[in-house]
Parts: structure tokens; sequence; C-alpha cells
């Protein structure tokens, strides 16, 4: 059974593809078969994967030029499968909305329903057609927040879109919980909204906090996830311990 989740926030720098590329990894790292899909045009998430082919296959050679989508997916030093993304992307956005499309990245990842146990979905920092092609075929959505208060203020639509699209029928999607990323706990205001988030999310908050750590950061610029890069820093082992929340959330209930 693949379990799609989506990493979404209409916010930029909130750390979503370093969640969705470490969370790939930590999958892996409980031995499931992962499949990471960059749905974002910047392409930060395919940039982290190494991949080296100079010219890889995305979702617009699958749309527009007719390619078998498993000839668009490409393995990674971290073990997981992904799906890369670039600045085509963008002209995909607007395909799909001209076509009247919409599901099909749903349609897309059926040929991965038997071969993976996870699909992680990294979407741009906008709430636009491919961050909803997204929610639509999600079984679940994970909100990365940096604790800010600016950062909050995403949240509250990102989830009335998701409970929308299911209310209408048209996706089981639910979300899965909010991440706290990029925490200092010596901050006074991080410690403030972390707490106002426990407070008014409890059920949805996992316990697991994201660090902000260096090694995170670095780990990229080798084509690595902190994961591979720095197994011992404290965001690798932070991220590792997201997957098994992950894990008992959606593989226990």
């Amino acid at each position: 059974m693949n379990r799609i989740i989506a990493i979404a926030n209409q916010k930029g720098g909130v750390g979503k593809t370093t969640t969705a590329v470490n969370l790939a990894a930590s999958l892996v790292a409980t031995k499931r078969k992962v499949l990471l899909v960059d749905l974002d045009p910047q392409g930060n998430a395919t940039s982290a994967a190494s991949i080296t082919s100079p010219r890889p296959k995305t979702l617009c050679d699958y749309y527009f030029e007719g390619a078998q989508i498993k000839d668009c997916v490409y393995s990674s030093k971290d073990g997981f499968d992904i799906l890369p993304g670039d600045e085509g992307l963008i002209a995909l956005e607007i395909a799909i909305r001209n076509d009247n499309k919409q599901g099909f990245l749903a349609k897309a990842l059926k040929s991965f329903s038997e071969t993976h146990n996870y699909t992680i979905i990294d979407t741009p920092p906008t709430l636009n057609q491919l961050t909803i092609e997204a929610l639509f075929c999600a079984s679940g959505t994970l909100i990365p927040l940096q604790c800010e208060y600016y950062s909050l203020e995403g949240v509250a639509g990102l989830m009335k879109t998701i409970q929308t699209i299911s209310d209408k029928n048209m996706s089981t999607n639910r979300v899965l919980g909010i991440v706290r990323t990029m925490v200092d706990m010596r901050n006074n205001l991080a410690k403030e909204v972390s707490d106002e988030l426990e407070k008014h999310f409890k059920d949805l908050v996992f316990n697991t906090l994201i660090p902000r750590n260096v090694k995170l950061a670095e780990a990229p610029s080798h084509g690595l996830s902190g994961i591979k890069y720095m197994p011992n820093s404290y965001g690798a082992k932070a991220y590792l311990a997201l997957a098994g929340e992950l894990i008992r959330r959606v593989e226990y209930v």
C-alpha cells in the first residue's frame, strides 16, 4: 500500500523541502520503499537528491510528451526514488488548469501503488494548482511550521482548504499533523509560538521538534539528506524520530 503524503504550507522558508527530503530518507532507513515527488518549480528537492542526469525527465515529459511515468523516476544516493521537478512545472501548472485536468497527479501516481510504501510530495510555497493536485491525491498532509507568528497565518487557510476538499468527497486527505521546524528554544518567541500551537492544535502537533541545525543546511550541497550526510547530528536524529511518529500515526490506526 502506497501512502501518499503532501508536505505543504503556503509560506516559504518553513522547511518544506528539508522535511520532504529528510523524511523520505528516514523512512528508507526503516526499510520502507519511498518515492519523493518534487512539485516545486525551484527544484530544490531534486538538487538535494543529486540527480546526475543533465536534463532529467519530469512530470512535464509525462504530461506534454507522453513519456512513461516510470521513466521519469530516478534513484537517489539516500535510497529513495525521486520524480524530479524544475521550472517547467510552471507551464504544467497552467496547462492543468487550462486543460481542466484536475486530478492529473493522482492518476500519474497510481503506477506506484504496489511498488512503494510511501510517496512524499514536496509542494510549492503557494496554494496554486500544483499544491491542489498534491492535496487531491494525498491521504494525509504534513504541515511544517517555523515557530514564528507569521508562520501561523497560513496554517488555518491550508487546513480549511483540505477540509473543503474532503467534505466535497474529492479526496480522503486529512491533516496528519504540524511539524515544528528550525526550532531554537533559547528564543523566547519560539517558545511562545510552540506553546500556542500545543494549546490550539493539541492533537495535531508532533512531539518531535526539528532543531535549527547546520548539518541539515550543509547536506544538500553534498547531494545528500542530513540523515546520510551526518547521521549523528541533532537534525538527523530529529527526522528519524519524526519518521517513527509518522509511522505510528498512519500505520497503527
